[in-house]
């Protein structure tokens, strides 16, 4: 791996790849200390890639502001998608990069059963939002949540052992993803929308009538909580069957995972409890929060049995999410 023309080992690979994330997300950084070591220097390579992916999608570092770009210096989103995927594809080649975060995938790529179909479902994300895309219906922003983070749930469960024929657990995985992104379009409607954009599906926005670009118009907040409601209630049926999934893996790798859901279904149901409210600032969780998720999710890790037939399967699965890109 070079990095300056310098060849980095893995040792240096997981070093940069634990700055990312303790950088990146503090949500992400503890959830990760749960795992076993093995696991967690895995979950940081796997992270470090998402990382940069985003990061060069968006022209920011680590999720913020870069500062100002001069005129004429910005690449366009089909440009910085093809940069996305010419790094990702020799990275998984196993050729060297050059930049630690697409050399951490391909070192991954090494280790754990990785699929070219699994990243490029992840890209198919990066390539919606470079189309400026936006979703028509409640499927399409199942597909849009499937493919910015049901994804990569998917290849989290590789990380942690899932073989790539057990489909049951891997959909359970993605269902996982899938409730974060739900959780992240609700809390972050008004920013989303001073950037031009919104993942609430357009007939919902119809059915309230509320016009194109102006969701977040004081005057619509009214008819606005339901809809996010009934959001939410979908990360909620998602959320369920991940948890399921969880029941299948190693107790501590369990642990993390059912810490990241309550932290993370803690976001969207604050939301919903603060109603009309909820973006009179960004809901995030406490320090204190997220050790009392932890805690909750270390008694629940103790007592869960596999409980496959206990929670139903949400109204689409990852592999019929997958069907509605090819139509």
């Amino acid at each position: 791996m070079l990095q300056g023309g310098v060849a980095l080992d893995r040792a240096r690979l997981v070093k940069e790849a634990h700055r990312s994330i303790r950088k990146g997300s503090k949500s992400f950084s503890a959830a990760s200390r749960l795992f076993d070591r093995e696991t967690r220097e895995r979950v940081w390579l796997l992270y470090a890639w998402c990382r940069a992916c985003d990061d060069i999608a968006d022209e920011q570092d680590h999720g913020r502001a870069t500062g100002p770009v001069r005129l004429g210096t910005r690449l366009s989103p089909e440009d910085r998608l093809a940069t996305i995927r010419t790094l990702t594809e020799l990275a998984m080649a196993g050729e060297t990069t050059g930049t630690p975060a697409f050399d951490a995938l391909g070192q991954l790529a090494r280790e754990v059963p990785l699929t070219d179909a699994m990243v490029e479902d992840v890209l198919a994300g990066f390539a919606l939002d470079a189309a400026d895309w936006r979703p028509r219906t409640q499927a399409d922003m199942l597909r849009y949540c499937y493919h910015v983070a049901g994804a990569v749930g998917v290849m989290m469960a590789a990380v942690m052992g899932v073989a790539p024929d057990d489909d049951d657990t891997l959909d359970r995985a993605c269902d996982l993803g899938i409730a974060f992104q739900i959780a992240n379009i609700v809390r972050d409607l008004w920013e989303d929308d001073a950037q031009g954009r919104c993942y609430l599906p357009i007939e919902w926005l119809v059915e309230a009538d509320i016009p194109p670009g102006e969701v977040t118009k004081p005057h619509y907040r009214a008819v606005l909580v339901p809809m996010v409601a009934r959001a939410c209630a979908l990360a909620r049926d998602y959320e369920s069957s991940a948890r399921v999934g969880a029941t299948r893996l190693a107790f501590r790798q369990r642990w993390a995972v059912l810490s990241a859901a309550n932290i993370y279904g803690g976001i969207a149901r604050e939301v919903e409890r603060l109603g009309a409210h909820a973006w009179d600032h960004r809901v995030s969780t406490s320090r204190g929060e997220k050790l009392s998720h932890v805690w909750s999710a270390l008694e629940e890790a103790r007592r869960l049995s596999d409980a496959a037939g206990d929670a139903p399967r949400p109204a689409l699965s990852r592999r019929q999410l997958r069907a509605l890109a090819k139509i």
